[in-house]
């Protein structure tokens, strides 16, 4: 099949239409660009922490995100976590580093072992909790304060539509109505000074779409899995929503399209319930939290970690 914009052969077929490498990668860029401009992702005087991982999509997003801060002259920075995964983090910092050094960014890197005091593969093996499980409330406590110590005021991730889909059933499911209403492009009900506000530029954009346009921007990185996504809840949700979009071509564009018609007042009812809540202080570290210690804490003193 040709393009439908030129004569060119099509590699990707999308919306309706079909689409050479060209008009595909600015298909994608636009899309991502307007993402950011309708919903306000991203101000003048706003300090960009990119959330990076060495993965397709924390690279689209930082490659693009570096392009859009500096057109407008704002500052960027990109930010990685090291959990200390054997043969598979220390692979895809690699590929973070090189490309960073190639594209003259900013990369700063954080580790469980520096701020936990332990990696990820000596924590499983300490507890029968599952390691999406600890790596997620490690992980997100230490992006949101390392972003917050580099005063970063915003922090984007590589969520693209699949994540957001995949999340959105997973709440359904367990019954966390609630968490759905923080989620969407920019992420959060209340604000609070000790959490810096999370922003997802490719929140419109499929996984599919996200890894061809890596592949024809020939970004030099991996496309393996965590070795750890097969204990993993998402991985049953990922898969099955992958089943249905097979049958259904359109289904998860139109899972988040439902999702983004309830939103506006699924924030507005939680919020009201959350604005009524008063925040308390992590007594250990600090942060805002909803009891007395926060989940980062109690994990560290379950996992025997801490000082």
């Amino acid at each position: 099949m040709k393009c439908a914009k030129c004569d060119d052969k099509a590699v990707y077929k999308g919306q309706g239409q079909y689409f050479c490498k060209n008009h595909f990668l600015g298909y994608f860029e636009n899309k991502v660009y307007k993402t950011i401009n309708k919903y306000s992702l991203i101000h003048q005087d706003d300090v960009v922490c990119v959330a990076t991982s060495g993965g397709k999509d924390s690279i689209n997003t930082l490659y693009l995100i570096s392009r859009y801060c500096i057109e407008y002259k704002i500052r960027f920075f990109a930010l990685a976590i090291d959990e200390g995964i054997h043969d598979y983090r220390d692979k895809t910092l690699e590929d973070l580093r090189n490309f960073c050094k190639s594209n003259s960014i900013i990369l700063h890197i954080a580790s469980f072992k520096e701020y936990f005091k332990d990696t990820l593969d000596n924590m499983m093996i300490k507890t029968d909790k599952r390691p999406c499980t600890i790596c997620g409330i490690f992980r997100r406590t230490l992006l949101n304060r390392k972003a917050r110590e580099l005063g970063a005021t915003k922090l984007a991730t590589g969520h693209n539509m699949d994540d957001e889909a995949q999340s959105f059933l997973m709440n359904i499911l367990l019954g966390n109505m609630s968490h759905n209403a923080s989620l969407g492009p920019i992420t959060g009900l209340a604000g609070n000074e000790k959490f810096i506000q999370r922003i997802k530029p490719l929140y419109f954009m499929t996984e599919k779409e996200s890894r061809l346009y890596a592949l024809l921007k020939g970004f030099d990185i991996g496309f393996t899995e965590c070795p750890n996504i097969g204990q993993s809840f998402r991985m049953i949700i990922r898969d099955e929503l992958n089943s249905i979009e097979h049958s259904l071509p359109g289904a998860k564009n139109g899972i988040i399209n439902s999702f983004n018609e309830i939103l506006p007042t699924l924030k507005e009812y939680y919020g009201k319930q959350k604005s009524k809540r008063i925040f308390n202080y992590c007594i250990k570290c600090g942060d805002a939290c909803s009891q007395e210690v926060c989940n980062a804490c109690r994990l560290e003193e379950e996992l025997n970690v801490s000082d």
